[in-house]
């Protein structure tokens, strides 16, 4: 392979599966930084014979971030966490990892260095994760000035944590609950708001910003064509896996008393600190360029997410439906 080199860290994650392949099918060499070698071989069939590498890689290890970019075109840094366990804390990947990458990016001489943020990142936000975020973005630009800044609003996509999360609740729960500061009912009772963004186009952008002179520098927020709140994410939900689930309004004290008691679980589905990000939902500001500046046009939801939530249908459903497309016996 004589492409150029580009190392992604995080790329065995969601976003990053799909940055790989697009990046593979753009004729670039990549390297995985990744923990666990064997568990981003899936990967390797996404390129041609090569042209995917893994090296395993610790982000709070100096000489591993500095191994995992030598000799690197570009940099990609994808690398995030919703809630902290042991030594994966938000400092410690966000910020110190995220300033790591950066200067050894820097000192590899690396010609481009993309960081995925988040949308809502601010270092006055009530929520710890939105400050690191805020933080890791400082962090990288002290060290790598035309490191190139991404905040993706919610990503959805068929791997998604968010869609599919309720989409495995409605198959088991006869009640979805959102959570409002507004009595349920009432103008503005939908809870908090969010801008959902296409994976696929995430990755389009991570691709044309690290491909190019015009994104160096630049910070872009990454959002879909249209604002929902909770409750018509939940409607869309329900209506997708064809569920009759009763969708009940919550105030925000229940969330964070349940949040108190969930964040211990292995895998938490709610913490305090999720709670306060929750809230303040994820829509574009406006402040900054979106897709449009990567010539993308944004995916709706109603065009992607149904593919991958009718595997939440009733088994019958899913019956009537194939049979409804058979054609008659002769």
């Amino acid at each position: 392979m004589t492409g150029k080199l580009v190392t992604v860290f995080g790329g065995s994650g969601f976003i990053g599966r799909h940055v790989v392949r697009h990046l593979a099918a753009r004729g670039w060499r990549v390297r995985l930084a990744v923990r666990d070698i064997e568990q981003a071989g899936f990967l390797r069939p996404a390129g041609n014979l090569g042209q995917i590498s893994a090296v395993p890689t610790t982000i709070t290890s100096d000489a591993s971030v500095a191994a995992a970019v030598k000799g690197a075109d570009a940099v990609i840094n994808l690398v995030g966490v919703l809630y902290e366990r042991g030594k994966r804390t938000f400092q410690a990947l966000h910020v110190d990892g995220a300033r790591r990458i950066a200067a050894a990016a820097k000192a590899a001489g690396a010609t481009h260095l993309i960081h995925v943020s988040a949308l809502g990142a601010d270092a006055a936000s009530p929520s710890k994760y939105a400050r690191s975020k805020a933080a890791g973005e400082a962090a990288v630009h002290g060290a790598f000035p035309g490191a190139t800044i991404l905040r993706p609003s919610v990503v959805f996509g068929s791997e998604d944590r968010f869609f599919n999360m309720f989409g495995a609740m409605a198959q088991i729960s006869p009640v979805l609950p959102y959570f409002t500061n507004t009595v349920p009912h009432a103008p503005g009772g939908g809870g908090s708001k969010f801008q959902p963004v296409y994976v696929g186009d995430v990755a389009e952008a991570i691709v044309g910003a690290v491909s190019g002179e015009a994104h160096a520098g630049r910070t872009y927020e990454l959002s879909g064509p249209k604002v929902y709140d909770m409750k018509e994410i939940l409607q869309i939900v329900n209506r997708e896996t064809m569920r009759k689930c009763q969708i009940w309004g919550m105030p925000y004290l229940i969330a964070h008393i349940n949040a108190v008691f969930l964040q211990f679980l292995p895998t938490p589905l709610l913490t305090p600190d999720q709670v306060k990000l929750l809230k303040l939902g994820s829509v574009a500001s406006g402040r900054a360029p979106g897709l449009e500046a990567f010539g993308i046009t944004p995916t709706p939801v109603e065009l992607i997410v149904p593919t991958y939530l009718k595997r939440f249908r009733p088994v019958q459903q899913t019956k009537k439906i194939r049979s409804a497309g058979k054609l008659p016996a002769a």
